[in-house]
């Protein structure tokens, strides 16, 4: 009779994180509500070197335009018709990828220098890391680091380390590289076509913050690995077994083709940052230079025709929950806009920044960026929100809106790591079996460490004046 009862009575739901997109049109409910308790107001714009910036201290209060109910629809139209260029930016660098991917080009030299490199751990654990860092620095990896985990516990296994090494020189490695974003189509991308900076502007410096934060992930892993290498019990879950089947594991084709498409995708990058600088090429040029790497990568793969239409858009399919975010984000600031209020929002926050200096107030963006990376774990849909806030922002306290680019990208990449709300982070734990309790002791200590060189590197930038070049 108690068991009937048992069966009977209705079991409780888990809270569940609301997802992304849940959020945003929360985030669109509050500014809609918004536009009928905020002043309106608007600053003064000028254009300076072809990009419109605003002018500090004009401020001064409009009439409003508080939005109606079908307003909220009309901007998520608005929202992803005037979003178009960069969300078939993502879609097309999507399904590029997914044909250099299944080519199997990038699996087959990965484990080719798993194999060349056996009994040299060092040289392994620093190589598979920077080829992955790589990865996530020019946006051919990130969300699809995931499968390419269960690589990282095949090298971790032959290697006898453990699973948290697994995903440290695959997801961890990725979103070092991502932290700087050097030739990310996703996030710097968008975030300096919306700031009106040069696209790939400022290389140098990232590509500097670049080696120096992963070559401090390399050192960490390394420092854990060698730890379990002498004493296998200082693991924080304890070494991998060795499978019977680890050795087939570990065999995988890297052909002449596989050589001439990754050599091919180096070139044809390194030429678009060539292009960007020599022939001012945007966003638009970029998507359309995506369809050219994925049809060439496919015919040198010795796809067909219906094999290579098919992957490509399989790859852009894979992408449209990430690329419709840049659209829903926004229709907030369309609604802002609308009626008038973004301005008052941008005026709001530069009064308790225009009391600090433009260090403090440039650290105030890092952290505010990492802070909404919890709600927000979308570096597009963040771009979307952050940038048009912090741009005029940036005017108003007298930095380039070069250094606030850098600001957002530090915020939302380095908490990518270490938040669960991270899809790609939780994803990848589960594919290795590690605890995000586990990982986030792991990786704290490195955060820290990524924090201080981020920090560094924007107060230096506020010093030597770092501008678009």
């Amino acid at each position: 009779m108690s068991s009937q009862i048992e069966e009977n009575t209705p079991k409780k739901k888990k809270w569940e994180m609301p997802d992304t997109y849940v959020i945003l049109f929360l985030v669109l409910l509050i500014a809609v509500i918004a536009t009928y308790f905020v002043p309106a107001g608007s600053f003064d714009r000028e254009m300076v070197d072809g990009v419109e910036r605003v002018v500090p201290g004009t401020y001064s209060e409009v009439s409003g335009n508080p939005t109606g109910l079908m307003d909220i629809f009309l901007a998520l139209q608005f929202g992803m018709v005037e979003s178009g260029g960069l969300i078939f930016l993502v879609l097309f660098a999507g399904g590029a990828f997914e044909v250099i991917e299944r080519s199997g080009a990038i699996k087959g030299g990965i484990l080719r220098a798993v194999n060349k490199t056996k009994g040299k751990e060092f040289y392994l654990i620093a190589f598979v890391s920077l080829l992955f860092a790589l990865g996530g620095a020019v946006g051919a990896v990130a969300n699809s680091v995931i499968p390419f985990v269960a690589i990282g516990v095949i090298i971790a296994r032959a290697l006898k380390l453990d699973a948290i090494v697994a995903v440290a020189i695959t997801f961890g490695a990725t979103f070092a590289g991502f932290n700087v974003g050097f030739l990310n189509p996703y996030t710097v991308g968008i975030a300096q076509s919306i700031a009106g900076v040069p696209l790939f502007s400022g290389m140098l410096l990232r590509v500097i913050a670049f080696v120096i934060i992963v070559g401090a992930t390399i050192w960490y892993t390394w420092i854990y690995a060698k730890k379990i290498l002498n004493d296998p019990s200082k693991s924080l879950i304890g070494v991998l077994d060795e499978g019977s089947s680890q050795n087939e594991d570990l065999k995988a084709p890297f052909t002449k083709r596989h050589k001439i498409i990754l050599s091919f995708v180096g070139l044809m990058l390194s030429f678009f940052i060539f292009a960007t600088i020599q022939y001012e090429w945007t966003v638009d040029h970029m998507a359309a230079f995506f369809i050219i790497i994925g049809l060439v990568s496919g015919v040198i793969a010795g796809m067909n025709y219906n094999k290579v239409a098919i992957t490509f858009l399989e790859g852009c399919q894979k992408l449209v929950y990430g690329a419709l975010i840049i659209g829903v984000a926004r229709a907030i600031l369309i609604v802002m806009e609308d009626a008038s209020i973004l301005d008052s929002f941008v005026q709001a926050l530069s009064v308790p920044l225009e009391n600090l200096s433009p260090v403090f107030a440039t650290l105030g963006m890092f952290v505010a960026n990492g802070i909404m990376n919890f709600l927000i774990p979308s570096g597009s849909g963040q771009a979307m929100i952050a940038m048009p806030i912090l741009s005029p922002l940036s005017d108003m306290i007298g930095i380039n809106r070069q250094i606030a680019v850098q600001a957002y990208q530090f915020g939302d990449g380095f908490t990518n790591s270490i938040f669960p709300t991270s899809g790609p982070l939780m994803a990848s734990l589960a594919v290795a079996g590690v605890s995000w309790i586990k990982w986030a002791k792991w990786m704290f200590p490195l955060l820290l460490i990524w924090t201080v060189i981020a920090v560094s590197m924007l107060v230096f930038a506020v010093f030597i004046g770092w501008g678009p070049v």
